[in-house]
């Protein structure tokens, strides 16, 4: 069996709307059903203007981790980067995101870092003024990527274009499906077949919106033992979930 992912885990996605804030939390409280010490960090919220709860507030009404800190904060719903530029705000600088990881991840067993958007959204400014992305992140912190995907069609090209992103880099990666339906169709279950390979979990639609004592409680079932779950069988999970 493979041993639970610990330290810094990189939590992207093949798009934004993916569902990474949902996964992160059951991540979390799987981990936490584990008794592990967890924090997430999200490095940069965008749309704080909008007055909605922010993802690391999701994550905690969810599954309340340890910590949960946001690093920077911009009123547009944009990519960090843009977002910084046009509130004219100090983009996040690499190495402070790296350094602000690091000292969580000395103070818990788990730290769960969710991206914004893709792998490759320009999240922040390095020293030398070059923009850095949540792979950035990953090669510079030398943690394992989680990638949330959706479980319709076009998901089988923009996934493998994300896996091979994060293989080049020697990034050791594996996928989530955010969010499986409750009436899977034909193309559902041929996604499936092909994305199980990799995958650490998949949570079930409408995941988010459940009382979270029920998500706390259900978290585990959804995951695999690498993030803390219990879930070995993909087609017995997909019909009840369905």
């Amino acid at each position: 069996m493979t041993a639970p992912w610990q330290g810094v885990v990189l939590v992207t996605g093949t798009d934004t709307g993916v569902g990474k804030t949902i996964v992160t939390a059951a991540i979390t409280a799987a981990a936490q059903a584990a008794g592990m010490r967890v924090a997430v960090v999200k490095p940069g919220q965008t749309g704080t203007a909008t007055g909605e709860p922010g993802d690391v507030d999701v994550v905690t009404r969810l599954a309340a981790p340890l910590t949960g800190r946001t690093l920077a904060s911009y009123p547009d719903p944009l990519a960090p980067l843009a977002a910084a530029r046009v509130a004219e705000l100090s983009p996040l600088e690499l190495y402070t995101a790296v350094d602000e990881v690091r000292e969580e991840a000395d103070k818990h067993d788990l730290v769960l870092v969710e991206g914004a958007g893709g792998l490759l959204v320009p999240m922040g400014l390095r020293p030398s003024g070059e923009p850095w992305t949540v792979a950035d992140l990953a090669v510079s912190l030398g943690a394992p990527a989680v990638v949330v995907t959706r479980a319709g069609l076009g998901t089988l090209n923009h996934t493998a274009l994300t896996l091979e992103a994060l293989q080049r880099r020697a990034i050791p990666a594996g996928l989530v499906i955010g969010a499986w339906p409750a009436e899977p169709e034909l193309v559902h279950w041929a996604n499936l077949t092909e994305l199980v390979p990799n995958l650490l979990g998949a949570l079930p639609t409408g995941a988010g919106a459940m009382d979270p004592g029920v998500f706390r409680r259900s978290a585990p079932g959804w995951l695999t033992p690498t993030l803390y779950g219990v879930l070995d069988d993909w087609r017995a999970w997909a019909e009840d979930a369905g």
